[in-house]
């Protein structure tokens, strides 16, 4: 496997990737590029090594990148509007994929990043080869608000601040609270996507923890109910909202099956 730095520019603001080359690439023409979105306090390097496992599991090239504020891309300035989620989806994403090169994706999108790509994904679909989403949210929730409130009371008494700040430096604290800010916001309540789920036509594999302290299981069956393609659910039992790092081997094993799949499907 081969990793290569990319940096794409957005608006005079400087974005990190990371490119991933396994060193067998699947043959077939046409092959999509996984594309990871990572979550809401989340970076390229909190991925670790699980985008690099799955290209290579799967002989696709892959591409991560920090979202502006995040990881090593340049800081964001003020706080995150509500329609924060649809203006990565329909604007940062495309212009990273344009300056990448990457025509069509197979999104793999964590919390924020599965919300993002079904957005994409029902704005763009032909650039869309198939959609996997761990976590993701497509309205909010009461769990929601609770689980955010007990982890800014982590960060506020726990050395939280400092293990974020190994991804995230400087940028941490403004980072932090723009997320819980945003999503505790009055003006934020109603946010919902529900009524773009039917414009996916890719197929979707749609994964949460059985034990999620950010959502219910009505995120995971308004998701595949909605999407008018074909839809899988995983529910990964004894596992909270990070199952690709709490349930490291099944996920693996679901996203490897599940992308064979898809890229078979006539």
């Amino acid at each position: 496997m081969r990793e290569e730095a990319h940096f794409f520019s957005i608006e005079g603001k400087t974005l990190r990737g990371v490119r991933y080359e396994p060193a067998k690439k699947n043959p077939a023409p046409d092959v999509p590029v996984l594309v990871f979105l990572h979550e809401a306090l989340g970076s390229v390097g909190q991925w670790k090594d699980f985008p690099f496992v799955l290209c290579e599991r799967t002989a696709l090239a892959g591409l991560s990148f920090d979202r502006l504020g995040h990881g090593r891309s340049d800081d964001y300035e003020g706080s995150w509007p509500p329609d924060y989620l649809e203006r990565e989806a329909h604007y940062v994403l495309p212009s990273v994929l344009d300056q990448a090169g990457i025509g069509r994706a197979l999104l793999v999108g964590h919390s924020d990043g599965g919300s993002i790509a079904l957005l994409f994904a029902a704005r763009f679909s032909d650039r869309v080869a198939a959609v996997i989403t761990e976590a993701a949210h497509v309205f909010v929730e009461d769990t929601t608000l609770r689980g955010i409130e007990e982890t800014v009371e982590v960060y506020e008494t726990t050395d939280l601040p400092n293990r974020l700040a190994r991804y995230h430096g400087e940028k941490t604290g403004a980072l932090f609270y723009r997320w819980a800010d945003r999503w505790r916001g009055a003006d934020f309540r109603l946010w919902n996507m529900q009524s773009r789920l039917p414009r996916i036509a890719s197929p979707v594999l749609v994964i949460q923890g059985a034990e999620d302290e950010y959502g219910t299981a009505r995120q995971v069956e308004s998701i595949a109910a909605g999407c008018s393609g074909r839809a899988e659910i995983f529910f990964v039992p004894r596992c909270g909202h990070a199952p690709h790092r709490q349930a490291r081997n099944e996920v693996l094993a679901a996203m490897e099956a599940f992308i064979a799949s898809a890229i078979q499907a006539p």
